[in-house]
């Protein structure tokens, strides 16, 4: 570890930590765990939703929509990383007013994810973690660009009221790498409200349901898609940006086998 310059975050707003950065605060699960795999010692809070790795003891600092300012405030981090689309932009105000440096990723895709977390790590002034390198290694060959899709899915993240991926998901992104087609990728939102009706009338090859953040299972989503093809996947390797990424290429593929061709299998 060396000292850390003013750097731009994803937002391309200027960052200035510490020389030295000995406690961080992060309010995303993904960024949670990218700091507990390479630093533990960094870390002294973390949202409620923050489960990985399993057992990390830090200060708990409520949700990622709602976190206690003041008690982060209390904590005095050298610095709070954050994310433009899992965090309230004025949470992050009230930090910065503190005098408190705020990090916030930007992370659609992919290539996005690698890049950033390396400079979210940068940031805190740590070199690029073995971790991050096998994520890199995982994915080298679809990350210039995604294969042809072999396949259409829809993929619900909530029910009552139905929404699906839409426009610029990281998860979506993954699954494109994967070989398989966002029905809803050409939606204006990116989280739009679909009625499951709907989803059966476009009859997309399959329906991806991932078990966060709505926790869809076996006895709650697949029935309202009778007649589709269902995948029910891990949330955490579709839809985290950090260690997970090192093994959700194989992890998904294989949840994934048997629902048609792929076209980016798992070597």
């Amino acid at each position: 570890m060396g000292g850390v310059p003013a750097m731009t975050d994803g937002l391309g707003d200027l960052v200035r930590p510490p020389e030295r950065v000995r406690r961080v605060v992060s309010l995303v699960p993904s960024l949670t765990e990218a700091i507990a795999e390479t630093a533990p010692e960094l870390l002294i809070g973390a949202t409620d939703w923050c489960t990985h790795p399993p057992g990390i003891d830090v200060t708990r600092v409520r949700g990622t929509k709602n976190p206690d300012v003041e008690k982060i405030i209390a904590l005095a981090p050298d610095l709070v990383v954050a994310n433009f689309e899992e965090n309230r932009e004025a949470d992050l105000t009230l930090l910065r007013s503190a005098g408190i440096p705020v990090w916030v990723t930007v992370i659609r895709t992919l290539p996005e994810a690698l890049t950033g977390l390396a400079r979210m790590l940068a940031a805190c002034g740590l070199d690029e973690p073995s971790w991050l390198v096998d994520a890199r290694t995982a994915w080298a060959d679809v990350l210039e660009e995604p294969p042809p899709p072999a396949r259409t899915a829809a993929v619900p993240i909530w029910r009552r009221p139905w929404m699906v991926l839409g426009r610029d998901t990281f998860a979506g992104d993954v699954l494109a790498r994967l070989g398989i087609g966002n029905l809803y990728a050409g939606a204006t939102e990116r989280y739009p409200k679909v009625a499951a009706e709907e989803v059966l009338r476009r009859r997309p090859d399959l329906v991806v349901l991932p078990d966060e953040p709505y926790a869809f299972g076996a006895n709650d989503g697949p029935e309202a898609f009778s007649g589709l093809p269902v995948a029910l996947v891990s949330g955490r390797h579709l839809e985290w940006y950090g260690p997970s990424l090192t093994e959700a290429r194989r992890i998904l593929s294989a949840s994934l086998a048997g629902f048609g061709p792929a076209s980016s299998p798992w070597p």
